[in-house]
């Protein structure tokens, strides 16, 4: 058996060549003071391998046009059977790869390990680490909510602003007058077409290089006997891997939606430095210069190799950069307004409630504050003490749910309900929600942001449904409110609470003077309806 399996791996090997190079792969020669600092280069490939895996799966399922982009993420999020997962994965292993490509950039700086006969290794590194950005450039828009496209426009516009080339990068992004069909195609052709295998080739051209020059040994490693890459380097690659997948898995398994851009939040801080015709210095001019100074430091430093404790001048730069970059991103933060309405809902998660009429979604605050889950359930999660209350068959009509709220055990003898203590316009909003309820939407409506909910309560409370409408309910003297965000800004809709007369001059409408919460949760409420 022995013979014939070594007869099959002979001819195998004979007709490929596959046992020999992996044999030389595996037994090539290292510096003996290889060790830990070495394994960023391999993380960063299992990444792009994890990201091209994850991608592949997103794929199966997703919708490349702008009309069906989000409601497949939203499928691929909700019903797909691990797709929270796999989205989870993806997304956050682009960030991971971003960082670990930068510390892979850093560790070879500092050891200097870009010098003669090596330049080329390291500026095919620097090629790589502009394609991971792009890859979080063009893989932004893809979920086609209103982060991905606001971000869009400013990447756009920052790229119509280079000299000469401006226009013609517009056009190629698909960026002329607004980001749309166009830019969306284009976008998701780089991510996924021409970016995949750019990525391969010089991912195979990098360790190409890194095999013809080898791995830099540290001053005076020369003198002491190598070592095999495997098994010790396998071993600490291994290892490093596993820890860098742990993280992932973690990572990609929370709730908690970060801002994807955040490593490009120093750019943007830094246009704000710069105004009007200095626009360009901070958008294309720096940006440039830091690029072209990456790719030219093997020849602007050509020095004898020396121990990294000995790099001052490297160290420095090192720690400067990681200050001013750090600095930056601090002060985009900082300087960052409040969360739009598009950043407060989660667009991943179902938007039933947008739907709802105010009553209906004010019905949901009533629904909160009585506690009612505690004794009923929806779709079969909540108490048992009452009957499920998305099943319709115990469903009545308004009139007879409002009196059962007022005397339950009069409506129901033998009922343990307690009256609830609410009034008559507030006990048929509760009544609509809850004639609203269906197993499908249950879940989805109960979760509705508390902005909207308490947004929709302060729109009861003060009547506005006798002169405005909202998904077709109400009264149209005043104009309708759905789609106000396309219409009018925030900050107007504020200024119009406070004087009506003043922003829409013949208006009958009186003043509101809310206090801050409530002026909140009513604007980002009216600023989150979507149009009909």
């Amino acid at each position: 058996m022995r013979r014939r399996w070594n007869s099959i791996n002979d001819w195998l090997d004979h007709r490929t060549g596959i046992q020999t190079a992996v044999r030389q792969f595996l037994y090539e020669d290292i510096p003996a003071s290889s060790g830990w600092r070495q394994v960023f280069g391999s993380i960063a490939v299992f990444l792009f391998l994890t990201q091209a895996f994850t991608g592949a799966l997103l794929a199966f399922n997703y919708a490349p046009t702008p009309g069906d982009a989000y409601n497949s993420l939203r499928y691929i999020l909700t019903e797909l059977t691990g797709g929270h997962l796999i989205r989870g994965l993806h997304h956050w292993g682009a960030s991971m790869m971003i960082v670990v490509v930068v510390l892979h950039m850093v560790q070879v700086f500092l050891w200097g390990a870009y010098k003669k006969p090596r330049e080329a290794t390291w500026m095919v590194g620097v090629v790589l680490l502009l394609v991971t950005l792009a890859y979080g450039l063009t893989g932004y828009l893809l979920p086609w909510d209103n982060r991905a496209y606001w971000g869009t426009v400013v990447t756009t516009r920052i790229a119509g602003s280079a000299p000469v080339l401006g226009p013609y990068l517009t056009r190629l992004l698909g960026g002329e007058g607004s980001v749309g069909v166009v830019t969306f195609a284009r976008f998701y052709g780089m991510h996924v077409l021409l970016l995949p295998p750019a990525t391969i080739l010089l991912i195979g051209l990098h360790v190409f290089l890194v095999r013809k020059h080898g791995v830099a040994p540290a001053p005076g490693d020369d003198l002491l006997p190598k070592q095999k890459f495997y098994p010790r380097q396998v071993f600490k690659d291994t290892v490093a891997i596993f820890i860098a997948f742990v993280v992932l898995f973690v990572m990609a398994d929370t709730s908690y939606i970060p801002r994807p851009e955040w490593y490009f939040l120093f750019l943007f801080q830094t246009l704000k430095l710069f105004n009007g015709p200095m626009e360009v210095v901070g958008s294309v001019v720096l940006p440039t210069l830091a690029i072209l100074a990456l790719i030219l430091t093997p020849f602007l430093d050509r020095g004898t190799m020396a121990k990294v404790t000995r790099r001052t001048l490297a160290w420095g730069i090192v720690v400067f950069a990681a200050i001013g970059w750090t600095g930056l991103t601090v002060a985009a933060v900082k300087t960052t307004p409040n969360p739009t309405v598009a950043m407060q809902i989660d667009y991943s998660a179902p938007t039933d409630w947008m739907q709802l009429s105010p009553a209906e979604l004010a019905g949901i605050a009533y629904f909160r504050q009585e506690n009612c889950v505690s004794c009923h359930a929806l779709d079969g999660k909540g108490g048992k003490v009452g009957p499920d209350l998305t099943q319709a068959s115990i469903h009545k009509d308004a009139a007879w749910m409002i009196q059962h709220f007022k005397r339950p055990s009069a409506m129901m003898p033998g009922s343990a309900m307690p009256p609830i203590q609410l009034g008559d316009a507030q006990l048929s909003a509760l009544a609509a929600f809850l004639l609203k309820l269906n197993p499908n939407n249950a879940t989805a409506l109960q979760n509705a942001p508390d902005f909207a909910v308490q947004g929709a309560v302060i729109y009861q409370d003060n009547k506005c449904g006798t002169c405005h409408m909202i998904n077709n309910v109400g009264v149209k003297v005043g104009p309708p409110l759905n789609g106000l965000n396309k219409r009018e800004g925030r900050h107007w809709v504020e200024d119009h609470f406070a004087d009506p007369a003043k922003l829409s001059p013949g208006s009958f409408m009186p003043p509101y003077k809310f206090d801050k919460k409530d002026l909140d949760n009513i604007t980002t409420y009216l600023m989150s309806l979507p149009d009909v």
